[in-house]
């Protein structure tokens, strides 16, 4: 609180998603709501409940607002693109469980390819099923301040995951960022 404001960030939002909808005009824009979203309807719930039905207060109408085309999803579900399942690591509860490697711990709890965010570490695991088919699961970097007050010390990566789809088929590459340069 000492260092944004909420009008503040949504600023750096709507600017950030107007560089993306320039460089990819084509791409479907989504935008998964994860754990700090969630705060702001707990608060708005605590705070100034009597807000809390009104469409303009709901933090999708407002990112839409800033956004035009974005599509958001929400009620912590998993997006499916073609065979790819995607999701926000606070839906897919790890409990007490801390891989080194998120991408493997995401492997060991869905068995099927997957990519998720909420860690804030750019990660990728790779086995073969029985079958011999390929399981990959990645994790994905953070865009937010590495060292905040309340976690100076941890090992979050800035990073950026694109995911191109053919049908049924997908490729992802994920991109770790560094002193403001994609890698």
């Amino acid at each position: 609180p000492k260092k944004r404001d909420f009008a503040g960030e949504l600023q750096v939002f709507a600017e950030f998603f107007q560089i993306v909808q320039k460089t990819f005009p084509k791409a479907q824009i989504i935008y998964k709501i994860g754990n700090h979203e969630e705060r702001y309807e707990n608060y708005l719930y605590q705070k100034a409940g009597e807000l809390s039905g009104i469409k303009e207060y709901q933090l999708e109408e407002i990112i839409k607002a800033r956004a035009e085309g974005i599509i958001v999803v929400k009620d912590k579900r998993i997006i499916k693109a073609g065979a790819l399942n995607i999701l926000h690591g606070h839906e897919f509860s790890s409990g007490f469980f801390s891989p080194v490697n998120v991408a493997r711990g995401l492997f060991l709890r869905a068995k099927v390819s997957a990519v998720q965010g909420h860690n804030h570490q750019v990660s990728e695991h790779s086995e073969p099923n029985l079958n011999g088919e390929l399981i990959t699961t990645w994790s994905a970097g953070c865009l937010c301040e590495l060292h905040p007050p309340y976690m100076p010390i941890n090992k979050w990566s800035h990073g950026v995951m694109d995911i191109e789809l053919d049908g049924n088929s997908f490729h992802v590459t994920n991109k770790r960022i560094m002193k403001g340069k994609v890698l």
